[in-house]
């Protein structure tokens, strides 16, 4: 029986095919909520995980299987694997509404504002406004990224994954890390010249 198949069996209301998912795919989605947790610095946040996990398998069957029904296996893509973008998508949206948000004007102990750290006295005015021009065009462009790529960028640049770290927590081969890196960056590129500006790495 294909994915599409069983999809189809377990929204059809088929308790031993939804026990059968259950069984296969409780393990790899808690996985993928914990390793988003770890990459984005909540590693210990247990009750949390927990929470998401119940919520993510209550969307799956909610409304009659609605989200569960939009699974169409194109592509070649495997229910494992639309299984991962969806718990990645709605563990990292979790995670932000779990942060804070911080106040530019809020003061630290020492009296200074987020603002007041953000001031860069050496730096000439014109290079500044430039810097940080191209990092609102950089945003954009990453945000228009598909979420593998983003989270990939996500463990790369922010989490400070090396390839060879990347490889084993992707659990893929180097020359895939290296691949995958070189196709986001040209994407980026790509971007950068369709705003007639030019991203140099």
């Amino acid at each position: 029986m294909n994915d599409l198949e069983f999809v189809r069996r377990c929204a059809s209301g088929d308790k031993l095919a939804w026990d059968e998912f259950v069984d296969k795919y409780s393990r790899l989605i808690y996985n993928y909520i914990h390793s988003v947790f770890k990459v984005k610095g909540f590693a210990s946040a247990r009750e949390n995980i927990d929470d998401l996990f119940q919520e993510i398998f209550l969307s799956l069957t909610q409304d009659n299987f609605k989200r569960l029904k939009t699974f169409k296996g194109k592509n070649g893509c495997s229910l494992a694997s639309w299984l991962r973008q969806v718990t990645i998508n709605r563990t990292i949206d979790y995670i932000r509404r779990l942060k804070p948000a911080i106040s530019i004007d809020a003061e630290n102990d020492d009296g200074l504002s987020l603002k007041d750290m953000l001031v860069d006295g050496s730096a000439p005015a014109f290079d500044s406004v430039a810097r940080a021009e191209t990092m609102v065009n950089l945003a954009d462009c990453i945000e228009k990224l598909a979420q593998d790529d983003k989270y990939f960028l996500e463990l790369h640049i922010n989490q400070q994954l090396n390839l060879e770290e990347l490889k084993s927590h992707l659990g893929v081969s180097r020359g895939a890390v290296d691949m995958r890196k070189s196709r986001i960056l040209e994407r980026l590129k790509e971007c950068f010249k369709g705003k007639g500006l030019l991203l140099d790495f």
